[in-house]
C-alpha cells in the first residue's frame, strides 16, 4: 500500500494509527493455504492496489504518484481499457458497483466514481483518513484504511454507515489492505505479509487465515513487492491473487493447510 521506500520502514513505525506489525492468527482460527490451478501473466510494472472481477472483466487499480491507473480487460491479457490518474493522486483500492467503479486514493482524501465500461471519471467525493482497500458486498461498500477496522459506506453517497474491528477473541488485526467481498465474507490482504484473512463483516471475527507463501521464485521476489490483490472468480470457489510488481497472477483455491 505504500511506496517501495515505505516498505522498508522499521516495524516500530505506525501507519493509520496502528503498529506496523500484525500478530499471527491464533491457532483456533482455521488455517488455509493456496492450491495453484493456473499461472497467468501479470504486468510487472503494475503496483497493484485493487483487483476485482465483474462478469468476464478483470479490473485492476494501481498506485504510486505519476504511475497510478485503472485498467480493465480479460485476466492474463493486456487491458482493453485504461485510464491514468494525474499527479499528485496515488491510486488505491477499487470496487465495481453495477454500472460504476469506485477508486480510492491513499492520502489525497478523494474517491473517484467512474463509468464501469469506459472508466471515465464521473465525480469525486471527499472522505477523511487514508484509503487502502475497497469492496462491495451487494448492499454497501467495505473499506480499509490500514488500521484494524473495516468501515462501511453507502455505495451511492460514499457516506460512512458503520464500522467493525477485525479480531479473534481479544486479539485485533491491523494492516488490513486490499479487500474482496464474496459469499458473505470479506477477504483482506495483510500488508507486508503473505497472509489473507477471511472476516465475518457482521462481527469483525476472523474466520480463517490463508497463507500464500512461495508463489514467486527467489529471482522473481528480488524485483517484486508485497502480496496485494485478490479477486473472486465469478461462478466458482476460485480466486485470482497477485502482488505489487509481480510478473504473475495465480488462479487458486483456498484449501486446508496440511
Amino acid at each position: 500500500m505504500r511506496t517501495l521506500i515505505a516498505s522498508i520502514l522499521a516495524a516500530a513505525v505506525t501507519l493509520g494509527g496502528c503498529a506496523a506489525s500484525t500478530p499471527p492468527a491464533p491457532a483456533t482460527v482455521p488455517q488455509l493455504t493456496v492450491q495453484v490451478l493456473e499461472t497467468l501473466p501479470h504486468d510487472p510494472a503494475a503496483f497493484t492496489q485493487g483487483l476485482e472481477f465483474e462478469g468476464g472483466t478483470l479490473y485492476e487499480g494501481t498506485g504510486l504518484v505519476g504511475q497510478s491507473s485503472l485498467r480493465a480487460g480479460p485476466a492474463g491479457q493486456a487491458p482493453v481499457t485504461r485510464v491514468d490518474l494525474p499527479s499528485p493522486l496515488f491510486g488505491e483500492g477499487i470496487t465495481v458497483t453495477g454500472p460504476t467503479v469506485w477508486q480510492l486514493t491513499w492520502q489525497n482524501g478523494v474517491a473517484i466514481e467512474r463509468d464501469a465500461r469506459t472508466l471515465a471519471e464521473l465525480r469525486r467525493v471527499s472522505y477523511d483518513g487514508e484509503g487502502w482497500g475497497l469492496c462491495h458486498d451487494g448492499g454497501r461498500l467495505v473499506a480499509s484504511d490500514g488500521s484494524d477496522r473495516l468501515t462501511f459506506r453507502d455505495p451511492a453517497t460514499f457516506a460512512v454507515t458503520g464500522e467493525v474491528t477485525v479480531h479473534s477473541g481479544d486479539q485485533t488485526f491491523a494492516q488490513l489492505n486490499e479487500l474482496e467481498c464474496v459469499n458473505g465474507a470479506v477477504y483482506a490482504n495483510v500488508w507486508q505479509t503473505d497472509r489473507i484473512l477471511r472476516i465475518a463483516p457482521a462481527t469483525g471475527e476472523v474466520t480463517a487465515q490463508i497463507t500464500a507463501a512461495g508463489l514467486l521464485t527467489a529471482a522473481q521476489e528480488s524485483s517484486a513487492d508485497v502480496l496485494n490483490g485478490i479477486a473472486a472468480v465469478p461462478g466458482t470457489d476460485e480466486f485470482l491473487i497477485t502482488g505489487k510488481l509481480w510478473p504473475s497472477m495465480f488462479r487458486v483455491k483456498f484449501v486446508p493447510a496440511s
